[in-house]
């Protein structure tokens, strides 16, 4: 069971007193870290002496916390156990978002791409000729790999068919690659902020995360990604040089070079999630993928291009690499299903169309949330993006939390800023995708507005009833 210290949990609360009453506030962002995932289902709190020592709080304002909690069914207490983080309605698993009628903005994604439904049909047709076989592919479809490495090819990445290894989407390859390249004791360079699910795979056996920090303005922060290598020679740095999450930077090539270079000096192995890499949304000069540059593992996948629920990633790397991550694979999963593999080899020979009208889409789905922000909260900075699916808006106050909260109650899933840091930072920003209709765009602004107004007037007031989780 993972123990949250009195220390640990007063870095997550930062900013929880909002004006109403001490033990309502503490109860509301606690409730939030469970929600977002800051406090994992089933960890355990700390004491409610330790608590109120750590936040100079009376006793009494802990202990009515976490009755609140436990009445509302986000806390379990049990004699000689502690107090244990729960979701109400369930035994620890999480709530699927989304339910009640609440508007489900937490997620960077769209919808299928209209091409997907025909390509399913044919490769249904072509399933036939597999059903002989035991159907476990722990390697992936030859013509999807020779499909995949062919697309590294048209973007100037020289590939052959036995650089790649078909995963189960870029989650499972984030996971699959930490286990195998580093030991308990080794840290990772990540990007802050970056992709919460990323954090979770290399924290999973214990490993200490070295944050580098990531700006709309100013990009990697050069200086601190260099110490990061000297000072921790990491086994490991995952980046998102292409369209970063959240951020949207682009990371330029003289930096690709300088950090593959580094890395190489302290044996690090660079992870590169291209998950967004092909989703510019102006012409710019992209550069070339981060394997050209330098030694490097790339992450790819179809989720955020053709849909989430399409499970079809991939890790390319050099063959020996991909050897020792076929063999490794068996112990977590015996491979990735055939019948999606065949599905998304079928769209990747329409993939520049895809790309196109998806391009399109995000272009005016861009422009319209942008322009609808300066309209209705022009006190927000809302820097533009030239690709991916998100912009990171900075609040100007240290409320993101709050907001998340009070936008719940107007009927909006939204992610908090510090879902995408470490410890609790960026309550001044807020990950706002434009991937959605116009129509869910102008209904979450408006709920957004309403948010912001109540944050502003102290009116955030707690609801127990709202139960979805955050991704």
């Amino acid at each position: 069971m993972q123990v949250i210290s009195a220390t640990k949990l007063d870095s997550l609360l930062t900013g929880w007193r909002n004006g109403s009453s001490a033990y309502t506030a503490l109860a509301d962002r606690i409730r939030l870290l469970i929600l977002d995932g800051r406090i994992p289902v089933g960890a355990r709190l700390p004491a409610e002496r330790d608590l109120a020592v750590r936040l100079v709080v009376s006793r009494t304002t802990v202990s009515s916390t976490y009755a609140r909690l436990r009445d509302t069914g986000y806390l379990s207490s049990v004699r000689g156990s502690g107090s244990v983080a729960r979701l109400p309605g369930s035994l620890g698993a999480p709530v699927e978002p989304g339910g009640g009628g609440l508007l489900d903005f937490s997620k960077a994604a769209m919808p299928a791409s209209p091409l997907l439904a025909g390509a399913a049909v044919r490769a249904a047709q072509d399933l036939q000729q597999y059903l002989g076989g035991a159907g476990y592919d722990p390697v992936g479809l030859p013509q999807l790999r020779v499909a995949i490495a062919a697309r590294y090819q048209s973007r100037g990445l020289p590939t052959a068919p036995g650089q790649i290894l078909v995963t189960l989407g870029a989650q499972h390859a984030i996971a699959l690659l930490t286990r195998h390249l580093m030991d308990r004791s080794d840290s990772a360079i990540v990007e802050s902020p970056s992709y919460p699910h990323a954090y979770e795979a290399i924290r999973a056996a214990g490993r200490r995360l070295v944050p580098v920090n990531v700006t709309t303005e100013d990009g990697w922060d050069d200086d601190a990604l260099q110490q990061a290598f000297r000072r921790t020679s990491p086994a490991i740095a995952y980046l998102m040089p292409d369209f970063h999450n959240p951020t949207g930077r682009v990371m330029g090539e003289d930096q690709r070079r300088r950090v593959l270079a580094a890395a190489e000096r302290q044996g690090t192995v660079v992870i590169a999630d291209e998950t967004m890499a092909e989703l510019a949304i102006e012409p710019m000069d992209v550069p070339l993928p981060l394997a050209a540059y330098g030694p490097a593992v790339l992450i790819g996948s179809l989720g955020k291009t053709i849909w989430g629920g399409l499970r079809i990633g991939w890790i390319r790397a050099e063959e020996p690499m991909i050897g020792q991550l076929v063999r490794a694979r068996s112990a977590s999963d015996l491979g990735t299903p055939i019948l999606e593999q065949l599905i998304a080899a079928e769209l990747l020979g329409s993939y520049d169309q895809i790309l196109a009208e998806r391009r399109d889409q995000l272009r005016v789905g861009r422009d319209h949330l942008i322009a609808a922000l300066h309209d209705r909260i022009p006190a927000w900075s809302v820097p533009s993006t030239a690709g991916g699916l998100s912009l990171w808006a900075n609040l100007g106050r240290s409320v993101s939390s709050q907001l998340t909260l009070a936008a719940r109650q107007e009927g909006l899933l939204i992610a908090a800023g510090p879902r995408f840091g470490i410890d609790g930072a960026f309550e001044r920003f807020l990950r706002l995708p434009f991937s959605y209709s116009i129509e869910d765009t102008d209904s979450a602004v408006g709920m957004l507005q309403r948010a912001w107004d109540r944050v502003g007037q102290g009116r955030l007031a707690p609801d127990p009833e709202l139960l979805a989780d955050v991704v």
